[in-house]
């Protein structure tokens, strides 16, 4: 009998161990477990309002900037400008003026072609001429003042006039003049400094105005009409000077195509001095 006893109260001793090694769910753990539930729900909740705010913010984004995306882009790949990509012109509303330049001429050839196609345009241009290229040319200096064009000086020789003595530049700019003046009757009043560079010392001697410009096409670097082309139709905009070169085939028929294409859009074409007035 001690003996069962002694086993049964074994028995009972290992059943209250396994109890405390397991207890029930007290009150106080119950709402331990329920507070931890509680904060992980208003985290939850949390996350899922900041996702929502950040999906609003991302929509009302791309909505915002589809123009921008497609700048970017269609910078990825250089596309041929056509008439409608020129719709709305850089400068703004209000009328849009272009005056085409041409340095270096005249040219035999070249010079008369483009001439000849301003002319059916009824486009008037100007002419920065170099001295040593007017003998034997004499007749498209003459066409280019009856058709209403602005004939400048470019200089005698195509140097720098900053860099020469002052009394020689002075020189190189007066005999230029006046071969221009005793063949179209009608001295030059603006001047197209090789290389754009000027100085106000030399302003004051001559008295003209120094003609700069807006778009450099690099024309006598590609001699490539589509690039020249492209050069103007992705920087145009308005009341702006283009800078070309009339001893290049490639130059004339470039120009040629740019007037047709933006006259198309409104673009009126006219002479530096029109724009300078303007």
């Amino acid at each position: 009998m001690k003996q069962c006893r002694r086993l049964n109260k074994d028995a009972q001793g290992q059943r209250k161990r396994q109890v405390s090694a397991h207890p029930e769910e007290t009150p106080a753990k119950r709402r331990t477990v329920k507070r931890k539930l509680i904060i992980l729900a208003a985290v939850l909740a949390f996350d899922v309002l900041l996702a929502c705010i950040c999906a609003g913010a991302a929509a009302d984004f791309l909505a915002s900037a589809p123009a921008a995306a497609g700048t970017a882009q269609s910078g990825l790949k250089e596309a041929e400008p056509g008439p409608d990509s020129l719709e709305e012109a850089p400068g703004g509303s209000g009328e849009k003026l272009i005056a085409l330049t041409f340095d270096d001429g005249p040219h035999p050839v070249y010079t008369k072609k483009l001439l000849d196609g301003l002319k059916e345009r009824h486009v008037k241009a100007s002419f920065f001429l170099i001295g040593e290229s007017i003998p034997g040319n004499e007749e498209l200096v003459r066409q280019m003042a009856q058709d209403g064009h602005l004939v400048g000086t470019h200089c005698y020789s195509h140097e720098d006039l900053t860099k020469m003595a002052p009394q020689k530049a002075i020189e190189d700019i007066t005999r230029t003049n006046e071969m221009i003046r005793d063949i179209s009757g009608q001295l030059p009043d603006h001047i197209r400094p090789p290389y754009g560079r000027w100085s106000d010392d030399l302003e004051a001697a001559v008295g003209m105005t120094p003609v700069f410009w807006d778009i450099d096409t690099l024309d006598w670097k590609s001699q490539n009409a589509a690039k020249v082309e492209r050069q103007i139709y992705k920087n145009v905009g308005k009341h702006q000077v283009i800078l070309l070169h009339d001893v290049f085939d490639t130059s004339v028929e470039a120009a040629l195509t740019v007037i047709d294409t933006l006259a198309a859009q409104g673009y009126t074409f006219v002479t530096v001095d029109e724009l300078l007035i303007d």
